[in-house]
């Protein structure tokens, strides 16, 4: 029972900073320390597989805008839905080369130390670039170039280091690059569906491989994680695209900096006691 507790908890902190880019894993660290968190809620395995239930959400929310053969569809829009893939699947080549490059490595790093570190500098990021005001230049998936989904990518591949955001990474990078705040956070959420489809089917390869065995009740209670991260993400998600539309990112910056000093302050008090 306390597990499934620890799941519906869980799956609330995942569907809430899975979108926003507040970084899910510097949550996910700091949640397990607060809970004192050992089972199988805490293992890698259930992190990331969670995050299925998040994607879900996205699939749920934007299926007509993903859906190339939706019969509601002109030739026209069906051929820009079909470009609007290919530019995600460009945007995700450096994600999934480095990625599966660096996946060990950074496994080993993921510790408070370089999660409080990325969530200081990319609060500090997101604040420097609202500050800049740059006026968008992209403003529909249709404008969004190639070349534009390549460099997207290319930013979104700093995501693989512990902290610092996938989402929070894609999304500064495409304001960088000149898309709207709008635009950003939706191409961000598209990215997502194979990058993390990706991740989670490397975690479970590497548990295959290994010859671990998954109890019954353990995926029993990753499915309530991933239930709970697929209802909280929508509401997630719709609150992102509404805030956008008339807010900026500053808060979220201002958020990032006060969490990374909540993170090392925990952790450095936790040692000395």
């Amino acid at each position: 029972m306390i597990e499934f507790l620890k799941s519906l908890f869980l799956g609330i902190v995942e569907g809430i900073t899975e979108w926003l880019p507040i970084s899910s894993t510097g949550h996910m660290i700091l949640v397990n320390e607060l809970i004192g968190n050992t089972g199988f809620t805490s293992s890698d395995l259930y992190i990331y597989v969670i995050q299925l239930g998040a994607i879900l959400a996205v699939v749920t929310m934007y299926f007509r805008t993903l859906n190339p053969f939706a019969l509601s569809k002109s030739p026209a829009e069906k051929r820009d839905t079909w470009q609007m893939w290919f530019k995600v699947v460009i945007a995700c080549v450096p994600a999934a080369v480095i990625g599966l490059l660096f996946d060990d490595y950074m496994e080993k790093i993921e510790n408070w130390q370089v999660v409080s570190l990325m969530l200081l500098v990319y609060g500090i990021a997101f604040i420097a670039v609202e500050n800049m005001k740059k006026k968008p230049k992209v403003n529909s998936l249709s404008g969004l170039t190639y070349k534009t989904a390549l460099l997207i990518g290319a930013f979104q591949v700093l995501s693989i280091i512990p902290g610092t955001s996938r989402s929070g990474a894609t999304i500064l990078g495409a304001i960088i690059l000149g898309l709207s705040r709008e635009l950003a956070a939706q191409f961000s959420f598209f990215l997502a569906i194979p990058v993390m489809f990706g991740v989670s089917f490397l975690k479970i390869t590497k548990v295959v491989l290994s010859g671990e065995l998954i109890s019954i009740t353990d995926l029993a209670v990753l499915l309530v994680g991933m239930l709970v991260a697929y209802a909280v993400s929508l509401a997630s998600m719709k609150f992102l695209v509404g805030y956008v539309k008339k807010h900026d990112f500053k808060p979220f910056g201002i958020y990032r900096i006060l969490l990374a000093i909540v993170v090392a302050a925990f952790f450095i008090v936790k040692a000395v006691i």
